[in-house]
């Protein structure tokens, strides 16, 4: 009995055994494994999104809705990044800001929406294009997906629950030459290469929810901190939260009437 039992116990054992490692397993082994899975399950959809960004004493929030498609993202969003909050549009890859009443004299015909561009000439963008520039586009889900894609590497992964739902978690490095010009918010290439060097590989954390859309994902710009002389305890980190995958998103650019354009200074 006991030599007829034996088998019967050891493949039971095995069974067990892979039934923990299938549910222990992750989806993704590398980083453009990861990338190119999130991408496809958030093709064609939208979300609500929460963004924090800290910088040392710094905090700002920001609140939208973005629809994801192969052509470009397309983001409606508010934030307070200027310390007021700023009403934010991204639509085929040009980001709009709705000006402050308070600042619309300065708008010919008072109109109250502009374009904002990194290399723009007008007054708006001189100060803040690029920074508003990289946080609108840094809320892009897929925009961080390819920045996985074309620099990251996969340190580590599991499963987690965050705020009561099952995901798997991906740590990854992001390898900021690798990059280029397309980086995190609040980052130009102009600052990066100044560090001449110092800076090699920032952290990135992903969750996915069973249907490999992205939970949240947190940028660790620490090291950007750390490269500039500033002391260890100061922290900074962009931490985006996506819910409601599958909500309805109509987000349009203003109307053309209402686009203004401030005057060079």
């Amino acid at each position: 009995m006991r030599r007829t039992a034996l088998p019967a116990v050891v493949l039971a054992l095995g069974a067990l055994l892979g039934a923990c490692d299938s549910e222990t397993a992750v989806s993704f082994a590398d980083a453009r494994a990861l990338a190119d899975g999130a991408a496809a399950a958030t093709d064609g959809k939208a979300a609500k999104y929460a963004t924090d960004v800290t910088a040392g004493t710094m905090r700002s929030k920001s609140l939208g809705q973005a629809r994801v498609a192969r052509t470009g993202t397309a983001l409606a969003m508010t934030t307070d990044f200027l310390g007021e909050p700023l009403e934010l549009r991204l639509v085929d890859k040009i980001v709009f800001a709705k000006v402050p009443e308070s600042a619309r004299e300065d708008v010919p015909g008072g109109k109250p929406w502009v374009k904002v561009s990194p290399d723009g000439a007008d007054p708006f963008s001189q100060v803040a294009g690029g920074s508003i520039d990289q946080l609108a586009k840094q809320n892009d889900p897929a925009r961080a997906l390819d920045q996985v894609r074309r620099a990251g590497t996969l340190t580590e992964s599991g499963h987690a629950e965050l705020d009561g739902v099952s995901t798997e978690h991906y740590r990854l490095d992001i390898d900021m030459a690798a990059l280029g010009g397309d980086l995190p918010a609040g980052l130009s290439a102009e600052a990066v290469g100044e560090l001449n060097g110092k800076l090699g590989k920032i952290p990135m954390e992903v969750w996915l929810d069973d249907a490999h859309q992205p939970v949240q994902v947190v940028l660790d710009l620490a090291p950007v901190l750390a490269a500039s002389g500033v002391p260890d305890s100061a922290t900074a980190k962009i931490v985006t939260r996506y819910s409601e995958w599958g909500t309805q998103a109509d987000i349009q650019a203003p109307p053309p009437e209402e686009i203004g354009e401030i005057p060079a200074g």
